[in-house]
C-alpha cells in the first residue's frame, strides 16, 4: 500500500485544487514510498513499464488490492490524517497487441473497446453504463466513468499520452479500476426459455442530435418492455450529407421474436410503430428517409 508520491500526483490528480490528498507516512521507509496508494493504476503502470523494458511486447495485468481513503477526523497515529476508509478495488491494464502474432487475423494495437469487452464478461450478467467523464489519468475523450445500477463504480479508458510519454510506454495503454463491492452484488444468471419459433430482424435508422448517445436510446426501448423485442443493438453511426446539421443517423439491429407463435406481419409492424414512437417522443428521432 505503500507507493511513490508521484503517482498520486500523476495518476489521481492530488495537487489538483479538488484533488483527494492521499495518506502521507511520517517515517517512510524510502522516499519513493512515502504516501498510501487511493488507487492501483499507477502500480499497474510501473509494471507494465518493467515489462516493456524486458522486451515483453504484448502485456495483460490485473490487481485486486485496497486502497486508503483519508479520513480528516483522524489526525493520530503513525500516519498523517489516517484514513479509515480501505475499500477492495480491481483493476486492470493492457498494452501492446490485441491479439497474439498469427497469420489468421491483422496485427492491431489493444484498445478501449478491448478492455470493455473483458470488463463486460466480467460483470455479466449485469450490465454496466459507461458515462463519457475526464479523470487525471485517462486520455480526454477516451474515458469514462463506469455506473453499475446507476451508481458510480470506477473508470475505464486509454492512459492519458502525457504519462505514456513519462513512463516510456511507448504504445496505446488502456486500464480500468472498478469498485470491488459494486462489482460482487450482482446476482447469478437466470434461465429464461428458448424460442423454437424464427427470429424476425429488422433494421433502423434513427435521425437523432448528435448530443444524444445510442446508450441513452437503447436503454429506453429496454425499459419500454415492447412485446416480442428480444434485441435492440446499435452498428453503425453516420454524419454527413443528407441527416442535416447538428444531426446523426444511428443504425440499430431490432429482434423480434415470440416463444408461442411465429410473428406476423401485422405483429411486427405493430410493434415497430411503438418503437419509433417511443423514441420519436423520449429522444425527438425520426426515420432516416
Amino acid at each position: 500500500g505503500f507507493v511513490d508520491p508521484r503517482w498520486e500526483r500523476d495518476f489521481c490528480g492530488s495537487e489538483a485544487p479538488d484533488g483527494c490528498a492521499p495518506i502521507e507516512l511520517r517515517n517512510p521507509i524510502a522516499s519513493q514510498l512515502a504516501v498510501m496508494r487511493t488507487s492501483l493504476i499507477g502500480g499497474l503502470v510501473a509494471s507494465v513499464q518493467h515489462n516493456l523494458n524486458r522486451r515483453q511486447s504484448r502485456v495483460r495485468l490485473f490487481e485486486l488490492g485496497r486502497v486508503f481513503l483519508r479520513d480528516p477526523a483522524v489526525v493520530d497515529g503513525p500516519l498523517s490524517g489516517a484514513g479509515s476508509d480501505q475499500p477492495l478495488r480491481l483493476a486492470a491494464i493492457a498494452c501492446g497487441d490485441a491479439d497474439p502474432e498469427q497469420w489468421g487475423v491483422r496485427s492491431r494495437p489493444v484498445d478501449f473497446f478491448d478492455l470493455k469487452a473483458a470488463l463486460a464478461a466480467l460483470l455479466a450478467p449485469r450490465e454496466a453504463r459507461f458515462e463519457a467523464a475526464v479523470h487525471p489519468a485517462l486520455h480526454p475523450g477516451r474515458s469514462a466513468r463506469i455506473l453499475l445500477d446507476d451508481r458510480p463504480a470506477g473508470w475505464i479508458g486509454e492512459l492519458h499520452p502525457r504519462w505514456q510519454q513519462a513512463y516510456e510506454l511507448g504504445r496505446a495503454t488502456v486500464v480500468f479500476e472498478i469498485d470491488w463491492t459494486a462489482l460482487a452484488e450482482g446476482g447469478l444468471p437466470v434461465a429464461a426459455e428458448i424460442s423454437r419459433f424464427p427470429a424476425v430482424r429488422r433494421d433502423l435508422a434513427i435521425v437523432v442530435d448528435r448530443g444524444v448517445a445510442s446508450e441513452t436510446i437503447c436503454r429506453t426501448v429496454k425499459a419500454a418492455g415492447l412485446p416480442y423485442v428480444t434485441a435492440f443493438e446499435p452498428f453503425d453511426l453516420y454524419q454527413g450529407t443528407g441527416v442535416g446539421e447538428g444531426k446523426k443517423s444511428l443504425a440499430f439491429r431490432v429482434l423480434l421474436q415470440d416463444t408461442r407463435k411465429t410473428l406476423t406481419d401485422a405483429d411486427v409492424e405493430a410493434t415497430l410503430d411503438r418503437l419509433v414512437g417511443l423514441i420519436a417522443d423520449r429522444h425527438d428521432g425520426r426515420l432516416r428517409q
